[in-house]
């Protein structure tokens, strides 16, 4: 007998006959003997729903309200199931985050989790129950309800997997597992059998949106074994089969085949660049630059600052295309102190990277890579690097095309 936890995705409980079939997936794995934790999402379309109510009362939600808003998608969904599971002959119960002692900080719609309480889980599970959590949410330390920001289903799951030390954690979304790219930007793009933490970690934060990035800082850093696979197959499917289905995500040390140069291209639409011109070139320069955007919650990701000239440089950094606005207004209420000459910004761009731990190992990548781009005539803005990953940012209408031209330059398609 095995725990395992299943996660579901918000189009996996897009409907009531959906939630059916998830029920029906659960109740054959419970029937086989395993303990079964369930984390589902709100149902499609909800927590955007919810976002929009709040919007048209405020034009910039209080967070804190927002967080008691937004939370109330998942309490539907795993009440929903529960009855589900019930209506089946399961005995199942349902919890909110609050109930099973998830803790979390107060950064209200991006709170991280600092503690599970898995006691009241166990007693359960040890009972013969099926349990199912609340993802995306926790309370702080206050007990004020606190949400973990989009795609933080994935992150609860994990997290509880983590805590509870699960054999596996399953994670059922609307595709059957992870993809060398989007499928739906190459035709041609092949589902892997197996990709290691570190390059899902690299594809999650790059724009893949198949798993949420701390979802998998969890599974890597607390050596949970997890699977993507599909909720949209057969739910009475063999479970041999569907055990093995989708894309495991491994230890690099797990594999002992030799890893493909490139695992897959990963890109992010939603980017905003923003440079700050003539600001004194001196210590601490990026530090009060970043700092007040940093304090104002919002993630910077690429970053460059020029050579120095007459005792002035440019700085430039990427912001989500959705905090462009705010990093703009953040800045601008610190030129006094910054000394900057002024802002410029494109909100119109993309990052689109390569991403494999063969890079370790082999060299000339990042040459094929820009020699790939100039030959579309793409021009790059900006590049950064990993150990396993080289990101460009580019134009936002050239970007499926960087994708496609890529892929095939890799050989993705080749199994």
């Amino acid at each position: 007998m095995a725990l395992i936890v299943h996660k579901y995705g918000g189009t996996s409980m897009g409907s009531t006959e959906r939630i059916k079939n998830v029920a029906a997936r659960v109740a054959k794995w419970h029937d086989a003997g395993h303990q079964i934790v369930v984390v589902p999402s709100a149902m499609s379309g909800e927590t955007n729903r919810l976002i929009g109510l709040a919007k048209e009362i405020m034009a910039q939600p209080d967070p804190r309200e927002l967080d008691m808003i937004a939370s109330t998608g998942e309490q539907v969904s795993v009440g929903l199931l529960a009855m589900a599971l019930l209506a089946r002959g399961k005995d199942a119960v349902s919890y909110t985050g609050w109930q099973v002692g998830i803790r979390t900080d107060s950064a209200f719609t991006k709170a991280r989790i600092q503690s599970i309480d898995d006691t009241r889980v166990r007693g359960d599970l040890d009972a013969g129950k099926i349990v199912i959590i609340t993802g995306f949410q926790g309370v702080d330390e206050e007990d004020n309800i606190s949400t973990l920001g989009r795609g933080g289903s994935d992150t609860s799951a994990v997290a509880i997997a983590a805590a509870m030390k699960a054999d596996e954690c399953l994670i059922y979304t609307d595709v059957d597992g992870v993809y060398t790219t989007d499928p739906r930007v190459v035709d041609e793009a092949r589902r892997l059998s197996k990709i290691t933490f570190e390059e899902m970690l690299e594809l999650a934060s790059l724009g893949s949106k198949v798993l949420q990035t701390r979802s998998v800082e969890f599974a890597g850093n607390y050596r949970v074994p997890t699977r993507v696979l599909s909720s949209l197959t057969d739910p009475l499917m063999p479970l041999e089969e569907e055990a093995s289905s989708g894309t495991l995500i491994s230890f690099e040390e797990e594999n002992n085949m030799e890893q493909a140069v490139i695992s897959g291209i990963a890109f992010h639409r939603d980017e905003a660049k923003i440079t700050v011109l003539g600001v004194p070139d001196k210590p601490g320069v990026a530090y009060h630059i970043l700092g007040p955007v940093s304090d104002a919650n919002i993630e910077v990701d690429m970053i460059i600052q020029n050579v120095s000239v007459d005792g002035k440089t440019d700085f430039t950094f990427t912001v989500s295309r959705n905090d462009y606005q705010r990093a703009v207004a953040v800045l601008e209420s610190q030129k006094e102190e910054l000394g900057f000459t002024r802002l410029v910004g494109d909100a119109k761009v993309s990052k689109v990277s390569a991403v494999g731990v063969g890079m370790r190992s082999h060299v000339g990548v990042a040459s094929q890579m820009f020699r790939t781009l100039a030959e579309e005539g793409i021009n790059i803005m900006m590049i950064s690097t990993s150990e396993i990953k080289i990101s460009v940012l580019i134009d936002e209408k050239y970007m499926e095309l960087a994708v496609r031209a890529l892929h095939k330059a890799f050989d993705l398609e080749k199994a």
